[in-house]
């Protein structure tokens, strides 16, 4: 059976973090997520789910690092995830300009991306790109 492109995203990475509150300011300011949905958990400074969207569609999924979370047993900062962005350059310089720690610089790649990947303030690597798959 083949796929359906669809311009509706419906895949939503899901991410813990150490301090989710921090993570949110993080992911707004350094790359340009806009926080839709942030439900608070039992405990002060816990996020017990929170939606991010991002601006050409899709988003993500965050959370604190919970013993009582389905990702109880994960550990922060293990999270690999690409980004499409029409923006790059610009993306870059901001995503520098708020302090992120640069793993590959931005370039123009064989496979006929412009990308590059940063880590954010808990270690998970964010790969954006132009290349929007096959």
């Amino acid at each position: 059976m083949a796929a359906t492109r669809t311009t509706e995203a419906t895949v939503w990475p899901t991410l813990v973090y150490r301090d989710a509150p921090a993570a949110l300011r993080f992911l707004a300011e350094a790359f340009g997520f806009e926080e839709t949905l942030v439900v608070p958990g039992d405990d002060e400074g816990v996020v017990a789910h929170a939606e991010m969207r991002w601006p050409l569609g899709g988003g993500i999924m965050l959370g604190s690092l919970r013993a009582d979370s389905i990702l109880g047993e994960k550990h922060a900062g293990a999270a690999s995830v690409c980004v499409v962005t029409d923006e790059p350059d610009a993306l870059f310089a901001r995503a520098t300009a708020a302090g992120t720690k640069v793993v590959l610089g931005l370039e123009d790649t064989h496979y006929g991306s412009r990308s590059f990947t940063v880590e954010d303030l808990e270690g998970n690597l964010w790969t954006f790109g132009t290349y929007r798959g096959a």
